[in-house]
């Protein structure tokens, strides 16, 4: 009876072991072919210098409307098209490119924010274990990363800008005790946006001896940040 327990457990756990390492295959094969894919996008857009040509993204829009951008940072695995999906704000979360299904998602915009106008642009990613998509973000915490990764590059279809990290921060999103960073994407008073600022910079890891005036456009990265609930890690940054 004994033997024929043991047996049963033994197969048991060989299935397990068996269906692990069939879903660990599956995934890993789906993430290279994410990855692979993302990488012939970026191949689509390289030019040999960084200025926005009105052609540059025209394919890319032509093949999806939701395209409005491209976010890289140099030196970093970051530079993916950015999406915006005004109707299924967080549709981009689960879906690729091409709008199929996928745990990567796209980096994407928030559903309120008017790119051309508003005085601070979210754009969020996941933070992915395997080291791909916003995962990235997460390495600003140290001081020697940011003297390195000063400058994020955002593209829009119409113009190319570089932007200045000034804060980075951790916080608690949809909490009382959080900060809801989110909540802001234009400023009605120059009171309204040095309060903003000086919050953020508060926030921050460290001083970065930088700061943003009235006037001045924001761009604000958000991942996730796996310490607390809901948490989130933010990179805020200034058009220069």
């Amino acid at each position: 009876m004994r033997n024929a327990i043991r047996i049963i457990a033994i197969i048991l756990l060989a299935c397990i072991a068996i269906y692990c390492g069939y879903e660990i295959y599956t995934e890993s094969k789906e993430d290279n072919v994410q990855i692979t894919e993302f990488e012939e996008i970026a191949e689509t857009v390289k030019t040999n210098g960084n200025e926005v040509d009105e052609d540059k993204y025209k394919d890319l829009y032509e093949h999806n409307h939701d395209f409005v951008g491209w976010i890289r940072i140099d030196d970093t695995p970051i530079d993916y098209p950015v999406m915006q999906s005004k109707k299924n704000p967080e549709f981009y979360l689960r879906y690729n490119f091409n709008k199929e299904y996928s745990r990567f998602g796209v980096p994407f915009v928030q559903a309120n924010c008017d790119i051309e106008n508003d005085d601070n642009i979210i754009i969020y990613g996941h933070n992915m274990k395997n080291k791909t998509m916003f995962n990235a973000l997460t390495h600003y915490s140290d001081r020697e990363f940011y003297d390195n990764h000063k400058l994020i590059r955002f593209d829009t279809l119409n113009e190319s800008n570089l932007y200045e990290v000034i804060a980075v921060f951790k916080t608690r999103a949809y909490s009382d005790n959080g900060f809801r960073y989110y909540d802001f994407t234009k400023a009605n008073t120059e009171e309204e946006f040095n309060a903003y600022i000086e919050k953020c910079k508060a926030l921050s890891f460290y001083k970065t001896g930088l700061t943003a005036e009235y006037g001045d456009k924001l761009l604000t990265l958000s991942t996730c940040e796996y310490t607390q609930n809901n948490g989130r890690f933010v990179v805020i940054a200034k058009q220069i």
